[in-house]
């Protein structure tokens, strides 16, 4: 039984020292400067122009070598050695932006050779798209990482260099022989900012640009992170793949998990009385005409025997996929499921049309999990089921005024009914806030 209900919901995490005060108490602008995360994507900046020269120099030394002898046999495999190199400059950077982005971008679909041989492969880096991405991103990178060192540095050095000129404004008179940083100068005249009010005024103005190079730098960066997870990430096809890929495992583990349940079900319970029955209807056949009236008092007992077994099945099958579901809908399947709750459950359906019969049987069962966790955990006096259909949608609400702190943990009922919705294209939204009311909103993509 599930136990999302026995405790609370996990307190909000605490920021890290790292990342600095909220910003109710400074505004982003006079933080940024200061905080590590603006120092590392600086860093970033800085090593990107490195980089971005070796990478810019490589792809287009490796492409005009393959374009210029296509006309021989050698040009396509050495274009496809430097489609290779580009995806290990690719893996060069996923790394960096990981380090010092914070942004986590998983490798591409891996090159598919069309048959086990040299030009299988040679064929199979040709065609691989996210190989043609890492090229463009090698040719994209070097004049941007050339314009966002120069702003970053430019900033950088004139932000913090003003801000400090009162510590280091001595050494003007004591190697240059002149009384500070000139302005303005001829032959005969000079204006130099040596005073206290103009060493002043110039840190002010050194604060400003230190300001304006902490936003900057966050900016410049989401570009890089913009470049990186554009053209060095997987395709939007290949990870609409790996998505069905973990939704048909998931849905793979939810069946043999269905079958387990069942099984089980069929062995303790049903498979159980039968042998039972079958026991007590031998020695009642036996006993027949020994004793007629011992017989009849077990045959009477067998009978109340069929009778638990018939339940137990009719349970059983409910479970499975109610009969009442399949030839009436979801409004009286789930009012049947409401009056078996022990909590006064109100149901109200209104749906222009009947939806597939696996999405009909999904909300059938996020009802009734939710209704059970209703019943077991919420301690409530009442409940209510409302579905609807919302565009492209259909949407089931299950609200109660019980005491709250429903959750999706690992190991509760309520995270395998997510990953069972996730599976078909669906979502699970919890607002259950510790001291009730709770109410659950399950979305399932809505098909005819």
């Amino acid at each position: 039984m599930d136990t999302a209900y026995r405790s609370p919901s996990p307190a909000p995490r605490a920021p890290r020292a790292s990342e600095g005060p909220g910003p109710h108490r400074v505004p982003f602008a006079l933080r940024a400067p200061f905080s590590g995360r603006t120092w590392r994507e600086f860093l970033h900046v800085l090593i990107g122009l490195p980089i971005g020269v070796v990478m810019f120099a490589y792809a287009v030394t490796m492409t005009s070598l393959g374009a210029g002898l296509l006309i021989t046999f050698l040009g396509i495999p050495v274009l496809a050695v430097g489609l290779v190199g580009c995806r290990g400059f690719g893996a060069l950077e996923r790394v960096r932006a990981r380090a010092l982005l914070g942004l986590e971008v998983h490798a591409p679909e891996p090159v598919r050779a069309a048959r086990p041989s040299l030009i299988g492969w040679v064929s199979g880096v040709l065609k691989n798209g996210a190989s043609w991405r890492h090229l463009l991103y090698g040719l994209l990178h070097f004049p941007w990482a050339v314009f966002a060192f120069a702003v970053s540095v430019t900033l950088w050095a004139l932000g913090w260099g003003l801000l400090t000129y009162p510590l280091w404004r001595w050494t003007f008179p004591m190697y240059l022989g002149q009384d500070g940083i000139q302005l303005y100068g001829d032959e005969t005249h000079g204006f130099y900012l040596d005073t206290p009010f103009e060493t002043a005024v110039t840190s002010v103005i050194g604060l400003l640009f230190v300001l304006v190079w902490g936003g900057t730098v966050r900016g410049l960066s989401q570009v890089d992170r913009l470049l990186v997870r554009g053209l060095l990430g997987p395709s939007r096809l290949a990870g609409r793949v790996t998505e069905l890929e973990s939704d048909r495992t998931a849905v793979s583990e939810t069946a043999a998990a269905d079958l387990r349940r069942i099984e089980r079900d069929l062995h303790d319970g049903a498979q159980a009385r039968l042998v039972a029955l079958a026991m007590d209807l031998g020695l009642a056949k036996e006993k027949l005409r020994e004793d007629p009236e011992a017989a009849a008092r077990m045959v009477d007992e067998a009978h109340g025997e069929v009778k638990l077994a018939l339940q137990e099945l009719r349970d059983l099958a409910r479970g499975i996929h109610p009969a009442i579901l399949t030839d009436r809908g979801l409004d009286p399947a789930l009012s049947a499921l409401a009056a078996r709750c022990t909590v006064p459950v109100r149901v109200s359906v209104d749906l222009p049309a009947r939806p597939a019969a696996a999405i009909e049987g999904i909300a059938y069962f996020t009802v009734s999990e939710l209704l059970q966790n209703v019943s077991a955990h919420a301690r409530a006096s009442s409940a209510a089921v409302d579905v609807w259909r919302s565009g492209n949608r259909l949407m089931v609400l299950v609200s109660d005024n019980g005491r709250g702190g429903a959750h999706t943990a690992p190991g509760s009922g309520l995270a395998a009914l997510t990953k069972r919705l996730d599976a078909m294209d669906g979502l699970l939204v919890i607002d259950s806030p510790t001291g009730g009311p709770t109410a659950i909103t399950a979305e399932l993509p809505w098909r005819d």
